[in-house]
């Protein structure tokens, strides 16, 4: 197989709508736009959530509680999901996003004591749970808090 032989799967692929290609396309002059105003004119429309005028849903509703804007969010993973790793590895958070355990965009890595492990693993996070640092240490790894 080549290249120039590759092509989509049949009915996946559709062709790109061309607007304002004549009248006889069906859809030329105004391009389906109507006649002037703020949707005729290019760059022009209302930003997302504008309702003409009317108070905007989002201000509409109640707002309640308090958002702590300083929270740490961390990425949670359970012991079992750990058992995946090659005995002796040395697991760290780079590690872990890369298996798609963790999300990169978080303040660190929490390991939570769900399931059981069997392997012998050194684990650098930012927090354990107890029941999860007891697993680890059962099994001969090590918890090492960064």
């Amino acid at each position: 197989m080549k290249l120039h032989e590759l092509s989509p799967a049949p009915g996946s692929a559709k062709k790109a709508y061309r607007v304002g290609r004549g009248a006889g396309s069906g859809n030329g002059k105004t391009a389906g736009k109507g006649h002037k105003g703020q949707n005729a004119r290019s760059g022009g429309g209302v930003r997302p959530g504008f309702e003409g005028g009317q108070m905007p849903l989002q201000r509409r509703l109640p707002k309640r509680g308090f958002v702590n804007i300083f929270r740490t969010v961390y990425a949670e993973v359970n012991v079992c999901e750990l058992e995946r790793f090659e005995d002796g590895t040395v697991i760290d958070h780079q590690m872990l996003h890369e298996a798609g355990l963790a999300r990169r965009n978080c303040d660190g890595v929490k390991i939570l004591g769900r399931g059981e492990i069997t392997k012998k693993l050194t684990v650098k996070a930012a927090k354990f749970s107890a029941s999860a640092k007891e697993k680890i240490e059962a099994a001969g790894g090590k918890a090492e808090v960064v």
